[in-house]
């Protein structure tokens, strides 16, 4: 008996020469199905729906009847549509064609850039299978596609491709996950004195990958060029973690542009003063309402789409606490939104890290909703190590709470739930951390008033780049101690990508409007000795599950004089023992003090002798080579310096 083709594979209509019949309100966007294209939009204010079909030179517009209107959800079958090469988009009563929200794919460059595409669906995954690194254990490298291989002698620079290119140099490093910074389509020309967006930081099109950081953008491949990179990158046993936006979109305010979100839904999407006027928690512009029912299906539609589609292991949230305010940005004691990432089952194993603080002055460190699953950007770490480093008194107390993995915030959520860093991409690079006092953002165009102006950072000396050998020598030492003292702390260590190498953006803190050499890494002047002592200090991470596991009652502190830290406000001068059992025994002591010290040192347990790892005065030994001290019961320890040693048994 032949079987019957189903009900909803038959047209049962004709509009502007197309068979067309009531679509499935579900899934959003545009989705195969036999026989043809099922497009579904949603708008609870427009009056009419049109769809707008552009196919080879020639526009075709088909009005949804109002029968296939459910609800607040516009959806139509159109058959015999050949979706390579098709763009679509949809007018909600007026004249501006908008895109599609749901998206899979847009066109990317040129005048049309957002209009909105149907990817191929015929990647291979072979044998793909995420690497689920535990969080402990976790070394994040935070990078901008373009940014990275721009400048880089591979195939494809500035791309996905020629990141694929460059995970040997993430494997030498020792890395094991990557944070990429916004890959959302977004317009990288929106931006009134430079004409560069670089960061990425104003999405458009949630579900597209950035057609220009693929090679093969043009050819609508961006999909699959993506897909290829997180392949690669799971391959080498590197998890991927994307940068999100939620808090806004590139529309901005009531003089930016109508290119979706406002065209189909204004008052639904954003957030509105009464007087219908955008509230403006994100800094940019706009607020997405994303504790709106709709907005909240929107946000985890993407996120499962990124997980599932795109084998994501993880999202970083931008001014993540935006996502816990309510319709007219008041805090909610329970935010659905959140809550619903944390409980989903498609996201179960995603690992979800918030920016707990939004441009409105919403600071949540420590405080953050977090449902036992977030982690967070610890900004309180990234504070206290530049000011102990830099040599500020009263810091030596908070830097011992930081380097346990902040029990003052995070103690019920315990040591996975911090991410530590010094430097991330908002702010100076850790070279220039060391080299300037202030900022220097005058190419901005912005009279140097952007940025942050406390950065709790010195030029040893010198404001910006000198000859001098002394004040090289120093900033070399303070950017080893920060380091150093980063990967000695609890917690999930986060990098960004250059600061191994010395990378300068020349004193400016706020690079997000320059796409070129000041932004980029730059692959002819990395310094060597530098990324081979944080290539060594990250395997000596490794080597030492102590410094990722630890347990407070292995821990013990001490200072010039063994077991007698001094917690006084103007010492400048800490050690700590982590003592995990067996041969995992670590002594890190930092000295933030223009002078040198001479330490008494604790007695390594069970028969162990004290072996020299690193001292930042000099350089780090190879994990598993590290020699004897000759004295094993004092040391010395150079000016601004900090020592790492490990308990091992003499040969």
């Amino acid at each position: 008996m032949k079987a019957l083709e189903p009900i909803d594979a038959y047209p049962t209509l004709r509009i502007g020469g197309f068979d067309v019949r009531a679509g499935r309100a579900l899934p959003f966007g545009a989705t195969r199905v036999p026989g043809g294209i099922n497009f579904s939009v949603f708008s609870d204010h427009a009056r009419s729906m049109t769809l707008v079909l552009y196919l080879e030179g020639r526009v075709e517009e088909l009005p949804f009847p109002d029968s296939y209107r459910i609800g607040a959800v516009w959806s139509m079958t159109v058959f015999d549509l050949d979706p390579e090469g098709l763009e679509y988009g949809y007018r909600a009563g007026g004249s501006a064609v908008l895109a599609d929200p749901y998206a899979r794919l847009t066109t990317g460059y040129g005048e049309h850039r957002n209009r909105s595409r149907i990817p191929l669906d015929d990647f291979d995954w072979e044998d793909d299978s995420p690497p689920r690194i535990a969080h402990e254990d976790l070394v994040v490298y935070e990078l901008h596609v373009r940014g990275f291989t721009a400048g880089a002698k591979v195939d494809s620079p500035g791309t996905y491709a020629g990141l694929v290119e460059k995970i040997p140099y993430l494997l030498e490093l020792g890395v094991n996950c990557v944070e990429l910074m916004p890959v959302f389509e977004f317009d990288e020309t929106d931006n009134l004195h430079t004409g560069q967006n670089y960061w990425g930081y104003s999405p458009l099109a949630f579900f597209s990958p950035k057609a220009s950081y693929a090679a093969t953008g043009r050819l609508q491949m961006q999909v699959d060029e993506f897909k290829h990179l997180v392949k690669e990158l799971h391959r080498a046993g590197i998890e991927v973690l994307l940068d999100v936006v939620f808090n806004h979109t590139g529309e901005g305010d009531e003089r930016g542009p109508v290119i979706s979100f406002k065209g189909l839904d204004n008052a639904t999407y954003y957030m509105l003063t009464p007087d219908g006027h955008y509230y403006n928690f994100s800094g940019t512009g706009n607020t997405l309402n994303c504790n709106h029912p709709v907005v909240r299906g929107f946000v985890l539609d993407c996120l499962r789409y990124w997980a599932s589609e795109f084998h994501v292991d993880g999202f970083r949230f931008d001014l993540a606490c935006i996502l816990g305010r309510g319709t007219a940005g008041e805090l909610l004691p329970n935010p659905p939104l959140l809550e619903s990432l944390a409980y989903d089952p498609v996201l179960r194993d995603c690992k979800l890290i918030a920016e707990a603080w939004d441009a409105a002055g919403l600071y949540q460190v420590g405080n953050f909703p977090d449902y036992c699953r977030w982690a967070e950007w610890n900004g309180r770490y990234r504070d206290t190590i530049r000011r102990f480093v830099k040599g500020d008194v009263g810091v030596t107390g908070e830097l011992a709470t930081r380097m346990l993995g902040s029990p003052d915030l995070y103690a019920r959520r315990g040591t996975s739930a911090t991410v530590n860093f010094v430097t991330c991409h908002d702010g100076f690079t850790l070279r220039d951390l060391v080299s300037y006092d202030h900022k220097h953002n005058e190419a901005n165009g912005e009279h140097n008033r952007d940025g942050d102006s406390a950065n709790h950072s010195w030029n040893c000396g010198h404001e910006g780049e000198t000859g001098d050998p002394a004040v090289l020598a120093l900033r070399a030492r303070q950017a080893r101690n920060a380091l150093l003292l980063l990967l000695c702390s609890w917690g999930i260590p986060m990098i960004l990508a250059g600061d191994e190498a010395g990378r300068t953006q020349l004193g400016n803190n706020n690079a997000y409007c320059h796409d070129g050499p000041l932004t980029w890494f730059d692959w002819d002047r990395v310094d060597t000795s530098l990324f081979r002592f944080v290539r060594r200090a990250l395997a000596f991470r490794r080597a030492h599950p102590v410094l990722r596991r630890g347990a407070p009652g292995g821990v013990s502190w001490h200072g010039v004089r063994a077991w007698a830290p001094d917690w006084s406000p103007h010492c400048r001068l800490l050690a700590v023992m982590f003592d995990g059992g067996g041969d995992d025994c670590v002594y890190v002591a930092a000295n933030a003090h223009w002078e040198g010290h001479t330490l008494d040192l604790p007695a390594p347990p069970r028969g162990l002798a004290w072996h020299l790892f690193a001292d930042t005065a000099a350089d780090a030994h190879e994990p598993g080579a590290e020699p004897p001290l000759a004295d094993q019961n004092q040391l010395e320890i150079g000016p601004r310096s900090v020592l790492v040693l490990c308990g091992r048994e003499l040969p």
